[in-house]
């Protein structure tokens, strides 16, 4: 490990289910075949760094990440009891598919190592493992990430990889996962921790601060070329993981309503309740502005190239939006949430 945290992580029930890569590779062929579709599709699209490649390397890389999809799958997504409608398998999905290839469309798939694709790739896979973790503090490091990186490498682990043989592996994830913290704080007297909510209401990824981070806390880590890279490979996973600013409009939109819903759960709103209607608001207008336009900012010379113009394009589009939205509730405020949700739909709908 990179940085010393002060308690570690141990398995849970979720991990004793999908145990190894032939359990994932069973579930994903029975419950999710289009999977596996996207992984030889990234296969093609790597075929030159594939066929000089250990081939054996790149299907244990995919084993990780299908034993890392069912987990997240099984705990917070649709094949579970407990849904995250943000954190949850379809996140991985859209920072593996559709927001890598922008990266290789727009830079060309010869820019990274093929390692580093799959690393990248690993990384959209387990960065969200673990979302209810009791809040704890170190370094700047979530415990839902802390705990997500030593889910990780158990998981590295089952599928033949360890630190010793592999250590730009291990140090990569370390950095990536730690990386996409929001915010580490802990909840006030009176407040429950609701990781969702403080995408917004944070000081952003803690990306940005990794390197003063290492350096008070792993000294020596510029003269390791290792971390280095590993930091590098950090900066691109935040702009993959906050790239939904840069989607198309209702994409990006869609992508605010589900960590909307997500907040209330986690809060124990009912959507049907009054009590949802004002926090609703407030996250699809406030929120979203504080987001888009204070917090999030791109931390890779990758994202800035690849997203920074299309996340330009939607601005006046949100400002225009959440504008609408205050006005409609201007008189009369919403009953309850579910008001505030389908007058974000409507308008949405107008938009496009």
């Amino acid at each position: 490990m990179i940085f010393a945290y002060p308690r570690e992580y141990p398995a849970d029930a979720i991990e004793s289910r999908v145990p190894d890569p032939g359990t994932a590779r069973a579930l994903v062929r029975a419950r999710r075949p289009d999977v596996l579709v996207l992984l030889e599709h990234r296969r093609k699209r790597l075929a030159k760094a594939v066929a000089v490649a250990v081939s054996e390397t790149i299907e244990r890389a995919e084993d990780a990440l299908l034993m890392a999809f069912c987990r997240l799958a099984f705990r917070h997504g649709s094949w579970g009891d407990d849904f995250h409608a943000y954190h949850n398998e379809g996140h991985i999905l859209e920072i593996l598919g559709p927001r890598i290839d922008r990266i290789m469309d727009a830079v060309g798939e010869d820019r990274l190592t093929l390692r580093d694709w799959f690393r990248l790739s690993l990384f959209a896979a387990t960065h969200d493992l673990r979302q209810r973790e009791a809040p704890e503090f170190h370094a700047g490091i979530g415990s839902n990430e802390r705990a997500s990186v030593e889910e990780a490498f158990r998981i590295m682990a089952a599928c033949g990889f360890t630190p010793q043989t592999n250590p730009e592996l291990f140090s990569s994830l370390e950095l990536m996962i730690s990386g996409s913290t929001f915010d580490a704080r802990p909840p006030t007297a009176t407040q429950e921790y609701n990781p969702a909510e403080l995408v917004v209401q944070s000081g952003g990824a803690m990306a940005h601060k990794l390197e003063a981070k290492l350096d008070k806390h792993a000294a020596g880590w510029r003269e390791d070329a290792r971390v280095r890279h590993a930091l590098d490979l950090a900066l691109i996973a935040a702009d993959l993981d906050t790239a939904n600013v840069a989607e198309p409009f209702p994409l990006f939109m869609a992508s605010a309503e589900r960590l909307c819903v997500e907040i209330q759960m986690r809060s124990h709103r009912d959507l049907a309740s009054p009590a949802s209607a004002e926090p609703m608001l407030s996250f699809l207008t406030d929120g979203q502005e504080r987001y888009f336009f204070d917090l999030h900012r791109f931390s890779s010379e990758y994202g800035r190239q690849v997203f920074d113009a299309a996340k330009r394009a939607n601005a006046d589009k949100l400002v225009e939006l959440t504008a609408r939205l205050r006005a409609q509730f201007a008189l009369i405020a919403p009953a309850d949430g579910t008001q505030v949700l389908a007058a974000f739909r409507a308008l949405l709908a107008e938009a496009n």
